[in-house]
């Protein structure tokens, strides 16, 4: 039996352009400059706490936090005001399904998403039966801690070095290592195809069907 862990912002959603947004009236909420499109995209797959340290390279402190609360109270108003838009990258979902058939194979989802937001999602395009385990925000350090991978290896019962992390950030890869699991990057997400491999990834996929002959791959890891 093998693992497949997806990431889901940049990976499985593009979910940019309202991560954007809302860290964009966060920031305004305090009166600092929001940061631009392509630093916001440099944080995704963060935990929200770490995520704003970063841009605002500091440590979690009250400041922080306060953002946090902000950007939380911005992403639920703009989910009340109607669907927001995140589309699955294009051919993500048919190769979700493909996994979920294979009796050999378990799929789950480690995300710097919260848990109420990755329910949605899973729910919104009736993905439960093809996703057994997940960890996301709420429950876990963030990434590159290597306990999202580790927990749901434990809650599979497959050791890690019989499982893979498919990622669109150097997090992802840097998780991945660190847990001893196989590192899969994939172009179509937030970092460069350079930015991946300098940070472990030892495949970068162009198109999520490519993933599928990898997965019995014997010298994935290295």
């Amino acid at each position: 039996m093998k693992l497949v862990l997806f990431d889901c912002d940049g990976t499985l959603i593009d979910s940019a352009h309202i991560i954007h947004v809302c860290m964009e009236r966060t920031f305004q909420d305090v009166g600092l400059e929001p940061p631009h499109l392509h630093r916001t995209k440099s944080i995704i797959g963060l935990t929200l706490d770490q995520a704003i340290a970063v841009l605002l390279q500091r440590p979690v402190d009250e400041l922080v936090l306060k953002m946090v609360t902000q950007y939380r109270h911005h992403s639920l108003a703009l989910r009340r005001e109607g669907p927001v838009h995140e589309p699955f990258f294009d051919g993500v979902q048919d190769v979700l399904q493909d996994l979920a058939k294979r009796d050999e194979l378990l799929v789950g989802v480690v995300t710097g998403k919260s848990r109420r937001g990755l329910d949605a999602l899973i729910d919104l395009h009736d993905l439960g039966g093809a996703i057994v385990t997940s960890r996301t925000a709420d429950e876990c350090p963030s990434k590159p801690h290597p306990a999202m991978v580790l927990e749901c290896c434990a809650d599979t019962g497959i050791d890690s070095a019989d499982t893979l992390v498919i990622g669109d950030a150097i997090y992802d890869m840097q998780m991945a290592r660190s847990a001893g699991a196989g590192a899969i990057g994939v172009s179509w997400g937030y970092s460069t195809v350079k930015e991946l491999s300098d940070n472990g990834a030892q495949h970068v996929l162009h198109d999520p069907r490519d993933l599928l002959p990898l997965i019995d791959v014997n010298e994935m890891r290295g």
